[in-house]
């Protein structure tokens, strides 16, 4: 009989704590590297997207994270074309979008085709000035109608999370109980491309930071969506800020074709409508047998 693996004991400070040196050691590779991954000018497409910059400098902290941190599971690579326009349509929570994050390095680390995530973001992220640079070079771009056409057209990965804020903000008590996706705008680029949607379940992300109260009042002095109230934050300051090491599932479900509709089906709203109506219960089926499958919060 074989032996059993030695048991990994590393603890989640000590986990965090080799991610966040990791990240200086890639900042130290050089001035000329963080100058050009803070320089707002520079580009490899009209997106401002920079793989190589990815590659080698935004991902690699995160990929800590990804595999000892929350020691990601992904299911259903199978599912996302290896090739061509394709939308991911995922849930969103966790209070910082840190599954977004975790669902970018999936697709880039696990997939066959190490297909790059160009995930659509929302405004206030490209208010922000060094954050709005980061998000560009990394990929993002804002969730806007005409951004996403022009991403699939060209054939590339797009990720969208339609709860927006909504979902990223819910309290913890309605942990896994999908928002609503707004007025299906993701169904209609789709549509309008002939590009498959591709539901993604994340499990995990919910427990991160578990949101017990919203102080709306400091939120809106702030300008932020809403300000959280958790156990550790702003209790313990920025000690509060560290994620609870939970154990993360992605799963990406069978893609929904919609090449084969009719000119006449893109202009019904009902239908599109119906359509984002079928990605969303998807989802949340899937959610919920995930949950009620897994083996407690922290593996």
């Amino acid at each position: 009989m074989a032996e059993a693996e030695p048991e990994d004991r590393t603890s989640p400070r000590d986990l965090l704590m080799e991610t966040v040196a990791q990240a200086m050691l890639t900042l130290a590779r050089g001035r000329d590297v963080l100058d050009r991954c803070l320089d707002g000018s520079q580009g490899v497409d009209d997106f401002g997207y920079d793989p190589e910059l990815t590659d080698d400098l935004l991902l690699p902290p995160l990929r800590g994270l990804y595999e000892k941190y929350f020691r990601v599971d992904v299911e259903g690579l199978e599912h996302v074309p290896a090739e061509g326009g394709a939308l991911v349509v995922a849930n969103h929570s966790g209070t910082l979008p840190l599954d977004a994050l975790m669902l970018q390095v999936a697709l880039r680390d696990r997939h066959p085709a190490h297909r790059a995530l160009r995930l659509l973001a929302a405004d206030l992220v490209f208010r922000l000035p060094v954050l709005r640079t980061l998000a560009r070079k990394a990929g993002h771009t804002a969730a806007r109608m005409d951004g996403a056409l022009r991403l699939l057209e060209r054939g590339e990965l797009v990720g969208v999370m339609p709860e927006g804020y909504k979902g990223l903000g819910k309290p913890f008590a309605e942990r896994y109980r999908l928002r609503p996706f707004g007025r299906g705008g993701f169904a209609a680029v789709a549509l309008r491309t002939g590009s498959p949607l591709v539901p993604c379940s994340i499990v995990g992300a919910e427990e991160i930071y578990p949101m017990l109260a919203d102080a709306r009042p400091l939120a809106r002095r702030l300008g932020l969506p809403y300000f959280p109230i958790t156990p550790a934050f702003p209790l313990l300051g920025p000690l509060g800020a560290v994620p609870l090491p939970t154990k993360w599932t992605i799963r990406f479900g069978e893609p929904i074709p919609t090449d084969h509709y009719s000119a006449e089906t893109l202009q019904d709203p009902m239908f599109v409508h119906k359509l984002s109506d079928q990605v969303r219960d998807t989802i949340q089926e899937t959610l919920t047998e995930m949950v009620r499958g897994r083996n407690g919060l922290f593996g």
